[in-house]
């Protein structure tokens, strides 16, 4: 462990300037169209266009509380630099105002083990991400000496819980989730906690039947080690690694593949070890982010209305964002946006993320004509005023005004 620099500080519960801070929040990132939807029981119809907004949607606790984490830092120093590692919370907005506060991003190194903390001294303050960081991150910066404000979230914390449990335990971290992700990243690194301790990282479930086969001898290796590649610790050896695994997740993916992924793992070890060896080979528990979770099951039950349009507003890098998509393109055409500023009214097309897909694509006549039923949702990272400015372009798109909404 790198040697603590006398001067570090390290806060996780704020500055008590949230009351300081919250007219600048609400400016920033309210949305009175939300409002009026939600008072509205989740619907406005103008102009035979209906729009049902999720139950669920946009900021949940654990955004909040990193943004508001994060104004409360520049108003507490604001002499000082301020540092951030990578992204508060994956919106191009929110990051936006902090840049205009003044806030530094800091990038990664060159191979993506963590970020780089060149030029940041003492003096300076450093704020980590709702993702959290690395262990070896952590260290640098307690090795620096500097002020470090850890908006880290309750339910990453709860899987780093989880995956610490397993390294002592030496079991093998199986996480569900992307490898290049910060917080798969600094949540795979708390097997760094414990001497031999491996973790490997799924994406899906094809990729979780390449290790149920090896677990079961059913391949060899040199498929394995061609995908795992970048997704697994240094040194890992499946023929002694995937005897004992636990199973972890990045809180924002699907949470019904998280469970799938786990109880299929569960299977394969029961029919290499036996049902009555199974407990000492596998563990599991349920750590998906009870947000994510309330934001999937609400756009289900909003799915189950006749919608002709899905609009998923939000980051084109946020995780839970593109599970959101993915859920509504099996039911309904579905268009993800990240912002109102996709949606080109006069042309009437539409720029989007295609589920499955890297490249934002543009179509046209993306409404259909006559009455029509257009769902909306938002990923946790993604602020009201967004969601609101993307409502009124949906009606403006039909030639309905601001105004005759809010009368």
């Amino acid at each position: 462990m790198a040697q603590t620099d006398p001067g570090f500080t390290y806060v996780r519960k704020g500055f008590g300037l949230k009351a300081e801070v919250q007219d600048t929040l609400a400016q920033d990132y309210n949305g009175h169209l939300v409002d009026l939807l939600r008072a509205r029981e989740y619907t406005l119809e103008a102009g035979g266009v209906t729009v049902r907004l999720a139950r669920e949607f946009g900021f949940c606790y654990g955004v909040e509380r990193a943004v508001d984490y994060a104004y409360q830092t520049r108003r507490k120093f604001p002499d000082k630099r301020v540092f951030l590692a990578g992204e508060i919370i994956h919106n191009p907005h929110v990051n936006a105002k902090l840049r205009e506060m003044g806030v530094i991003f800091l990038g990664s190194l060159a191979d993506g083990s963590g970020f780089d903390f060149t030029g940041v001294e003492a003096p300076d303050v450093v704020i980590l991400p709702a993702f959290g960081v690395t262990i070896r991150d952590f260290e640098v910066l307690r090795g620096i000496g500097c002020v470090v404000v850890d908006t880290t979230c309750g339910s990453v914390l709860n899987v780093w819980k989880r995956v610490e449990g397993y390294g002592r335990d030496g079991f093998t971290a199986l996480i569900h989730g992307k490898y290049y992700h910060e917080e798969t990243r600094a949540t795979a690194s708390q097997m760094e906690k414990y001497p031999g301790g491996r973790w490997i990282v799924v994406r899906s479930m094809d990729e979780a039947q390449l290790v149920m086969d090896f677990i079961e001898q059913k391949s060899d290796g040199a498929a394995f080690t061609t995908t795992f590649a970048k997704a697994m610790s240094a040194g890992f050896d499946p023929v002694r690694d995937l005897q004992r695994i636990g199973v972890a997740n990045q809180t924002t993916m699907l949470a019904r593949e998280s469970l799938a992924i786990a109880a299929e793992v569960g299977k394969s070890l029961e029919r290499r070890y036996g049902v009555s060896h199974v407990a000492e080979h596998f563990r599991s528990f349920d750590t998906i982010c009870s947000a994510t979770q309330d934001r999937q099951d609400a756009v289900n039950d909003l799915l189950k209305e006749p919608l002709d349009v899905m609009l998923v507003i939000g980051g084109y890098n946020s995780s839970n964002t593109i599970s959101l998509a993915a859920l509504c393109s099996e039911r309904v055409r579905t268009y993800h946006v990240s912002d109102a500023t996709c949606i080109d009214v006069e042309r009437g097309a539409i720029r989007h993320l295609p589920t499955g897909k890297f490249d934002e694509l543009e179509e046209a006549g993306w409404l259909p004509a006559g009455a029509i039923r257009v769902g909306i949702t938002a990923g946790a990272s993604t602020p009201n005023n967004k969601i609101g400015e993307a409502v009124a372009r949906v009606f403006a798109s039909r030639g309905v005004e601001l105004a005759a909404l809010e009368g």
